[in-house]
C-alpha cells in the first residue's frame, strides 16, 4: 500500500510579551500564508485523511486557517520532537490512512523530512536541506505501510513553500 505524509512548519508566528512558547499566536502573516498553504493542498495533494497535530497555539491555529477538515489527533509530542519521535509516531498511524498531514515546528519537521527521503540529492531536498520557512510544507511518498517507515524510505516529491 502507498501511503503519503505531509510534513508542515506552523505558519509565522507572533511574540507578545509576556506569552510562553507553547501559547504564541500566529501572525497576520502568518494566517495569510496557512491559508495559502491550505488552498496549495486542495489543489495538488491526495485528500488528507487524517492530521497529528502540536498542541501549540500556533500549530492549531494553522491547521484551522488551511481548512482542512480530517479527524485530527493533537499530541504534545511532537512539540519539540526530533526525528525519532516523530518517526515512531508515524508508524503508529493507522493502516487505513491514505495521506497523513503533521503540523509542527522547527528542527523537528526539516529534520525528519530529511531523514525519511531517500532522494537527498534532488531539488526538493537541497532547497528543504537550506532553509524550510513557515508554512511550508513537504510532501513524501512512500511504497509500504505506516508501519515500515524508515529513514531513507520515501520519495520527497514537493517541497513547497507557500507565498
Amino acid at each position: 500500500m502507498a501511503v503519503t505524509l505531509i510534513l508542515m512548519r506552523h505558519g509565522k508566528s507572533a511574540y507578545p510579551d509576556g506569552v510562553a512558547d507553547h501559547a504564541r499566536p500566529l501572525a497576520p502573516r502568518g494566517q495569510r500564508e496557512a491559508g495559502l498553504a491550505g488552498d496549495w493542498l486542495r489543489a495538488t495533494q491526495p485528500p488528507i485523511d487524517a492530521v497529528r497535530c502540536s498542541t501549540a497555539t500556533r500549530t492549531r491555529q494553522t491547521l484551522a486557517v488551511t481548512g482542512i477538515a480530517a479527524p485530527v489527533e493533537y499530541t504534545d509530542e511532537i512539540y519539540e520532537a526530533d526525528p525519532h519521535t516523530l518517526i515512531e509516531l508515524i508508524q503508529l498511524t493507522d493502516a487505513t490512512i491514505g495521506t497523513l498531514l503533521v503540523i509542527g515546528h522547527v528542527p523537528g519537521i526539516p529534520w525528519t523530512a530529511w531523514e525519511l527521503a531517500a532522494n537527498r540529492d534532488s531539488d526538493q531536498a537541497t532547497e528543504l536541506s537550506r532553509k524550510f520557512p513557515t508554512s511550508a510544507l513537504a510532501v513524501i511518498e512512500f511504497d509500504r505501510s505506516w508501519a515500515q517507515v524508515d529513514p531513507g524510505s520515501g520519495e520527497l516529491t514537493y517541497f513547497h513553500v507557500p507565498r
